[in-house]
């Protein structure tokens, strides 16, 4: 091999990895989002587990993006680990249509006709090439843009494998290499080597690739390609082992299924195999194997190892837990751990699990509300700590949330995705400010228990008038958040308006008890406090419900929005702010 060969095949190399890794990149943006949600939630027995996890490592083309997928579902709790085993296994079966996408870089046009050379390689290449480079460049839907970019890395993967095979042609005549090739037909050399290379790479079908290329050298036998390929099956697990880094033990069981099923089903088949071949003598395994032949031994292998442990999903998953056992240390599952970082490679994942977690924050910000509300006509300090101890693990919620949210930002989302991300920031600060304003309700509550304070009759009735709007906003705001679409949405604006103008009322109620001395100056200040806090709490349902709507709406200016809302408001407003008005008179 020469000098010159040797830069072309490191190019080709170089331009086959990228061009993978940007077809794959096309291939999640088109269809993957919505497949791993399908993943997650439709993976209920070990047989669909296998179907599904076929499904979608042929389309986003990597097994170990879907392995490592898995493992932050297990890490989660969103997914048990005999799900996990399922998947992981039709994993391993679809990541084989990479090979064989992968064998159409050996076609080639022939004959004399001039119309034979559209059948080759270096046309269709071409044709991608123009057509990917045209939507990228030129269209501006989404849709089209990620085509183009599958495409175009369509297009870079099979120049780099033409690349690489036209680098490697040479190869077939040089001795020391025959005789390399030759050592790697025992079945340990061959899956050792097969191991390494594809553990450095990371990535089997990258492995699988370079495999196929090689082949035009003609001494790279059938046997040889077998016991590589089974080596490259199990190094593949490298990358999903490193994922389970800081995980939880059912995320580290999850991650060593990959490697504990190729390594099994590599000690189970290689010695039927090689006995039946000793007995038997297959006359094609010491022929030359071809692009198409390699991509035929991973597909059987792979679908030979799955078929075989099947039936012992729960075997597998009790040696699982053998081998990785439970720590004392290990913290029960929480809701939090949804947040994971694995699930930031896949933006529709990421996005639903931190909408999932919004929506139990916001369910505990207004069950301390309703809490901190109780203790305002029975007061104790066992719910009195209990909201105190709430409003922690609310802050918490808010702080890991808001910095995944973030993090989901910095990701190449399209426009809903975008819109959703947008709406969750916009809205998980009211959120958390309902729930300060709940502590705020309970401190007022412990002041009016340790001063035994009284309200008169009035001052309750009227109390209990606006808490009950209150519970009214908040329950609309929370439904709101869950489906946009609800017409109850255009309901907290209106409702908004008279609480404020409720508030107002109650405010110069009181000062006239306090001036006709039917209520102390001091019974006076907390009855502020505690209107002021209702009225916030109103703000913030307000708020949310403003956002919700001018995203949907594709509006930014909110202040915009709401002003003119309140300017030119509609019948429906009216109707609705007329019903409130009626609803909660004093």
């Amino acid at each position: 091999m020469e000098l010159k060969d040797i830069f072309n095949l490191i190019t080709g190399l170089a331009m086959f990895l990228f061009g993978m890794n940007a077809m794959g990149d096309g291939l999640k943006r088109v269809a993957g989002s919505k497949l791993e949600s399908i993943l997650w939630k439709l993976s209920s027995t070990p047989l669909k587990g296998v179907l599904l996890g076929t499904g979608v490592t042929a389309v986003i083309q990597s097994s170990s993006a879907t392995s490592c997928m898995v493992v932050g579902f297990v890490n989660s709790g969103m997914m048990t680990i005999a799900q996990a085993i399922g998947i992981i296994m039709g994993a391993n079966i679809g990541t084989t249509a990479t090979g064989w996408i992968l064998t159409l870089s050996s076609v080639e046009g022939g004959g004399e006709a001039f119309w034979t050379q559209f059948l080759s390689t270096t046309f269709i290449c071409a044709i991608f090439a123009l057509i990917g480079t045209l939507f990228t460049m030129l269209c501006k839907s989404n849709v089209y843009k990620n085509t183009g970019a599958i495409m175009l890395g369509f297009a870079v993967l099979m120049s780099g494998m033409k690349m690489m095979s036209g680098a490697m042609d040479g190869l077939g005549e040089s001795e020391m290499f025959r005789d390399m090739m030759s050592t790697l037909s025992n079945p340990f050399l061959g899956i050792l080597v097969g191991t390494v290379i594809t553990a450095i790479l990371q990535s089997a079908s990258a492995s699988i690739g370079i495999l196929q290329s090689l082949a035009v050298t003609g001494v790279v036998s059938n046997e040889a390609a077998l016991y590589l390929i089974i080596g490259m099956c199990i190094g593949a697990s490298m990358p999903v082992l490193l994922s389970a880094i800081g995980a939880t033990t059912n995320g580290k069981r999850a991650s060593i299924i990959y490697l504990i099923f190729n390594t099994i089903g590599a000690i189970v088949l290689t010695p039927v195999f090689y006995g039946l071949d000793y007995f038997i003598q297959f006359p094609f395994m010491d022929l030359p194997t071809d692009a198409v032949s390699i991509a035929l031994i991973n597909t059987v292998f792979n679908t030979a190892t799955t078929i075989i442990l099947l039936p012992f999903v729960k075997q597998f998953e009790k040696l699982v837990c053998a081998l990785i056992k439970e720590k004392k240390s290990d913290k029960a599952t929480d809701i939090l751990d949804r947040l994971d970082e694995r699930f930031l490679s896949h933006p529709t994942l990421a996005i639903e699990q931190s909408r999932e977690v919004l929506m139990i924050m916001a369910d505990k910000s207004v069950n301390n509300l309703l809490r901190a509300m109780a203790l305002l006509g029975n007061y104790n300090d066992k719910d009195y700590n209990i909201v105190q101890e709430k409003e922690e693990i609310i802050d918490n919620y808010e702080d890991k949330l808001g910095t995944y949210l973030v993090n989901i930002t910095g990701l190449a989302l399209d426009k809903n995705q975008s819109r959703e991300v947008s709406k969750s920031l916009h809205t998980i600060g009211d959120f958390e400010r309902i729930a300060d304003h709940a502590v705020n309700i309970s401190h007022v509550a412990k002041e009016i228990h340790e001063k035994k304070l009284e309200f008169s009759h009035e001052a309750n009735r009227e109390l209990n008038i606006l808490s009950a709007a209150i519970e009214e906003i908040v329950a609309l705001s929370v439904k709101s958040f869950r489906n946009t679409k609800d017409s109850d949405i255009y309901r907290i604006e209106p409702l908004e308006e008279m609480i404020d103008l409720l508030c107002d009322e109650m405010k110069l109620r009181h000062i006239q008890r306090v001036q006709s001395g039917n209520c102390t100056l001091n019974q006076g200040f907390v009855f502020s406090d505690l209107i002021t806090n209702y009225e916030r709490i109103a703000d913030h349902c307000s708020n949310i419900a403003v956002a919700l709507i001018e995203l949907d709406l594709d509006e930014l200016e909110t202040h915009a929005y709401l002003n003119d809302l309140k300017e030119h408001k509609s019948a429906e407003f009216i109707n609705y702010y007329d019903e409130y008005k009626t609803k909660y008179a004093l």
